[in-house]
């Protein structure tokens, strides 16, 4: 059974925050747009949304939620929501949220408002029976009028590991190690993950050489791929040889143009700097202690006792706890 934490929200909730751009080729892809690579994005602010969600008690409880991202280019706007496994409420949860993102952009008039809605799409990780093809929403008004709005999902199981590099769709990229989740909990037949994780790391590699991505976007890239293998392997005793196809041979596989520049060193520190923050900015949200952050960088990035006191140092500056 899948783990409903935070990691797949967090990877997601960082990247739109760090690298916008990233998602230019999404909304090409996933809108049939043509938007250059440079365009300017604007994220919009996220202003919370009501949804209903189980209690402990098995009870209802309305908590408030936030959209995954809203962008405007152009004069268009669009609502992307990733969705980690099956939510009854997400239909409703678009149609509050579409409503609070029209609202901003609404005109009007003595007697007379317009109210524009965004383009959206929900984006699921995994797939499961229950897995809808499109998500609906259907506005009746009292004079019997009823419009209805439908958007295809993006489901990441039904795009192969090339389409993914053929269209620039990064994004997506980190999650793509989900659809072999019960391989890695078992480690059964790992193979063919190691083999699609070599290939993200030979591609990403590549692109990086081409000036597809930047440098930070691709140590961040890699980052985010062992975020999601820490979550799904959860510290058994594949989790390491399946970092390391990220955070180690990466580096043999470099191109004689990186190397010539003498970027060996300077890749493998970065790597190491980005995932050690991310270890500290997801440990912050998550309300973790010191102590517990300090473990999980020692375990999953690899740092001794006093480097991971210098990051955690570092990164926790201006943080809650000093």
């Amino acid at each position: 059974m899948q783990k409903k934490t935070h990691d797949y929200d967090n990877v997601f909730k960082t990247m739109k925050a760090k690298h916008k751009r990233l998602f230019v080729s999404v909304i090409n892809d996933v809108f049939g747009k043509s938007y250059p690579l440079d365009v300017q994005v604007e994220v919009l602010p996220s202003e919370g949304y009501l949804t209903e969600d189980e209690a402990a008690d098995g009870g209802k409880e309305i908590e408030e939620r936030e959209a995954d991202f809203l962008i405007r280019i152009g004069g268009d706007i669009y609502l992307l929501e990733s969705q980690s496994y099956d939510d009854d409420s997400m239909a409703i949860r678009i149609a509050e949220y579409a409503f609070i993102a029209a609202r901003r952009f609404a005109t009007w008039d003595i007697g007379e408002a317009t109210v524009p809605m965004p383009k959206f799409a929900v984006i699921y990780v995994k797939r499961t029976a229950k897995t809808p093809k499109a998500t609906r929403i259907s506005f009746l008004f009292p004079d019997g009028q009823t419009v209805r709005y439908e958007s295809e999902n993006v489901i990441l199981e039904d795009l192969t590991k090339e389409y993914m590099i053929e269209k620039k769709l990064f994004p997506y990229i980190p999650f793509y190690i989900a659809r072999y989740e019960k391989e890695l909990m078992s480690g059964n037949n790992l193979e063919a993950a190691v083999k699609d994780l070599e290939y993200f790391r030979d591609e990403i590699v590549r692109l990086h050489g081409e000036s597809s991505l930047t440098d930070g976007e691709m140590i961040d890239l890699m980052g985010f791929i062992n975020t999601i293998i820490t979550h799904i392997t959860n510290g058994n005793e594949h989790e390491e040889r399946l970092v390391r196809i990220m955070g180690g041979t990466v580096i043999e596989t470099e191109s004689e143009k990186l190397m010539k520049r003498g970027m060996k060193q300077g890749i493998r520190q970065g790597m190491r700097q980005g995932q050690a923050k991310m270890v500290v900015e997801l440990g912050r949200e998550d309300g973790l202690d010191e102590a517990t952050i300090l473990r999980r960088l020692q375990e999953k990035v690899g740092l001794s006792l006093k480097d991971a006191e210098t990051y955690l140092a570092q990164y926790m500056a201006g943080s809650v706890y000093h």
